[in-house]
């Protein structure tokens, strides 16, 4: 709960920052004739140790993280509309150990909006957003059972509300009353045990299926998002953004959180460092334990949800394109 009020507490403090900040004017609005702007960019951060008769010890291990990030806007008078694809996979190989997956992310995101005239920093908009991953996920050191894999889970969020933009590359609130979230397994041993929510596959008493789980969840509710941007230091920019969903039907008020910062380091044109915090928090995305790690086949005791929280440290290369 603490965390949930510290994040409604930056919210308000950017709103009423910008609120009060009035000799500011969007100028990306204030065009008269049609304009796309475009941006691509690839990174790979690499971290690496190694040891030579190291009498402290030690495991060798090796890290990569690939990045790709596509962005085509357009703007005309009162009317904007921002497309952009975030791709990312990471992986790790420790010595003695099996190649493991650090990242894996497909993103699609799409936006409308338009504004009534220059004296509203109001927009009436329509947001889109899609997320799945490449391969499949384990809980290692099993890899014999995928706990995830392509689109097992996909999620769909489609809603229009409204949203501030005074500085729309900057600061960014959208409220939508009406979003619909669909999660998709479309992998049907994780469809038939629940997985991410779905309904599970009915079993009669010897355990055999009477009916397939399903594979396709939709929910109805309430969507708060807030991004921000900013450089805090010379050549140190911090980018924040953080999602609420909760669901009319199903647990309403029960909300689902994904809220991400991080902090890119620039060295020079070619060279930069990120630090990145994500925490999330799904009710329907229960905890797996291991009941026996050693046996031949693990099997897993299904919690609740817990919070769940991954942070990144790297130091690589960046190619705009």
């Amino acid at each position: 709960m603490k965390k949930f009020l510290i994040l409604f507490v930056v919210f308000f403090i950017q709103f009423s920052q910008a609120q009060t900040d009035s000799t500011a004017v969007a100028k990306d609005f204030d065009i008269d004739f049609p304009k796309w702007k475009n941006k691509n960019v690839a990174t790979l951060d690499v971290s690496e140790v190694a040891f030579v008769n190291w009498n402290s010890g030690g495991s060798n291990s090796i890290s990569a993280l690939l990045g790709i990030a596509s962005e085509a806007n357009y703007r005309y008078k009162h009317f904007f509309w921002n497309n952009n694809i975030n791709i990312r996979y990471g992986v790790n190989k420790q010595q003695d150990q099996e190649l493991r997956k650090t990242e894996d992310l497909i993103e699609i995101n799409s936006e409308v909006g338009f504004r009534r005239d220059t004296l509203s920093n109001w927009f009436y908009t329509s947001k889109f957003n899609f997320k799945t991953q490449f391969t499949n996920g384990y809980t290692y050191p099993d890899t014999s059972n995928a706990i995830s894999k392509l689109m097992a889970p996909g999620y769909l969020f489609y809603g229009a509300g409204i949203e501030y933009g005074k500085r729309m590359d900057n600061l960014s609130v959208y409220f939508s009353p009406a979003t619909i979230k669909t999660t998709f397994v479309l992998d049907q041993d994780l469809a038939d045990a629940g997985s991410f929510g779905v309904e599970p596959a009915v079993l009669d008493e010897e355990g055999n299926v009477v009916k397939e789980g399903e594979q396709v969840r939709n929910e109805f509710g309430i969507l708060l998002t807030n991004a921000y941007e900013t450089e805090i230091a010379a050549n140190i920019y911090m980018k924040h953004s953080v999602n609420f969903y909760t669901d009319y039907l199903n647990d309403f008020g029960n909300i689902d959180v994904d809220w991400q910062v991080n902090l890119d380091f620039k060295v020079n044109n070619y060279v930069r460092a990120n630090l990145g915090s994500h925490l999330k928090y799904d009710n329907d995305v229960k905890n797996l334990i291991a009941i026996d790690e050693e046996a031949e086949e693990v099997e897993y005791l299904e919690e609740g949800a817990r919070i769940q929280w991954k942070q990144i440290l790297g130091i690589g290369v960046i190619v705009d394109f």
